[in-house]
């Protein structure tokens, strides 16, 4: 049985997923590794290749693609666009090519979806000569909304030829705006930072802050990078925890003030990202808090009801996957992502 190994190195996670690729493509092993390695992963003698998510891809790396020498160094070149991502998935391919050499190394990107957006959602307000040298908005998640993009076409295949919000809500969160199945615009831009609050990531934030603090405290750039990328979010406005669940469950003036932001936020979000791609025929959510918190999903609908939405309680309590009332005027759903099996998809697809 030939089978495809996926690797998903976070910073402090491994997600590993084994595909048997005959006689379908079918996941048959897999989990989550706190602090792992490739050295506690069972790979089967069968592998006949691996995938791996890649976070950023900067503005040339925008298809799954074959992984040599000269593009490893070129993942390993955009890691300050996503410190927290690329370095483990650089070190995770590292591993599996001197452990397993000849065996086809294959990196999806999380970015390859959205770069499609038109130019007024693709670019900032700056000179053309830094969006030549890649200065754009990239977008992440993509492996995400591209199986969920998916998804729709066999739970509502009049919905996923139209316009729909996708909010991927985790630890790390952005949303994405979809038009017949294709990114027209998303929450996030340059780097894995912008757009919503996350666990411990900022969103968006007037550049002036930064500013502010090298000028008036003197921080270095490593400071900066640190605070925005572990100090902020749920974890610095609360002063609580970074875990949604543990915020619910507390009565903290501070932890109740995060997750009103969160909401405000998805909400604002929504309604921004359906102007942008020119109305709404649905919205869908996804990830760990989007797919497993039905308080979250219905105090964001609660807000959106002047969108057209009529949330069902015990549908929402259910988890769906419809969320609103057959009277709402628009529909809304709770799918689960997968984004290794789009990973072993694109593998397979070199594998041929």
């Amino acid at each position: 049985m030939a089978t495809i190994c996926v690797l998903n190195a976070g910073s402090s996670t491994l997600k590993y997923a084994v595909y048997a690729t005959e006689p379908t493509l079918r996941r048959v092993a897999g989990a989550t590794l706190e602090g792992g390695t490739i050295d506690r992963i069972s790979i089967p003698s069968d592998v006949v290749a691996f995938g791996h998510r890649v976070v950023h891809g900067g503005p040339d790396l925008a298809q799954p693609i074959a992984i040599d020498a000269e593009t490893l160094l070129r993942i390993e070149a955009l890691s300050p666009l996503a410190p927290l991502h690329n370095p483990p998935a650089v070190a995770a391919i590292r591993a599996t090519m001197a452990r397993y050499p000849g065996v086809p190394q294959v990196a999806c990107f999380d970015t390859a979806f959205h770069r499609g957006h038109p130019a007024v959602a693709d670019r900032f307000a700056i000179p053309d000569v830094l969006y030549r040298e890649g200065v754009r908005r990239y977008g992440f998640h993509g492996l995400s909304y591209e199986y969920i993009a998916g998804a729709l076409e066999t739970v509502a295949p009049a919905i996923a030829k139209g316009r729909v919000v996708v909010a991927h809500l985790g630890s790390g969160a952005s949303m994405c705006g979809l038009v017949g199945g294709r990114s027209m615009d998303s929450s996030m831009g340059f780097t894995a930072l912008d757009g919503l609050p996350m666990g411990t990531r900022s969103g968006s934030l007037d550049a002036g802050v930064i500013l502010w603090l090298q000028q008036t405290k003197g921080w270095t750039v490593a400071q900066v990078e640190r605070f925005l990328y572990r100090d902020c979010g749920l974890q610095g406005l609360s002063g609580v925890s970074n875990d949604m669940r543990a915020l619910l469950a507390s009565e903290a003036p501070l932890a109740r003030l995060a997750v009103d932001y969160f909401v405000y936020h998805v909400a604002r979000t929504a309604g921004a990202l359906a102007a942008g791609i020119g109305g709404l025929d649905a919205m869908v959510f996804t990830a760990g808090i989007g797919e497993r918190s039905s308080e979250i999903r219905a105090r964001v609908l609660h807000r959106l009801a002047w969108m057209g939405f009529a949330i069902d309680e015990a549908a929402n309590a259910a988890g769906g996957p419809l969320l609103t009332t057959l009277e709402s005027r628009l529909p809304a759903y709770a799918l689960p992502t997968d984004e290794e099996r789009v990973i072993a998809q694109h593998t397979l697809a070199f594998c041929a």
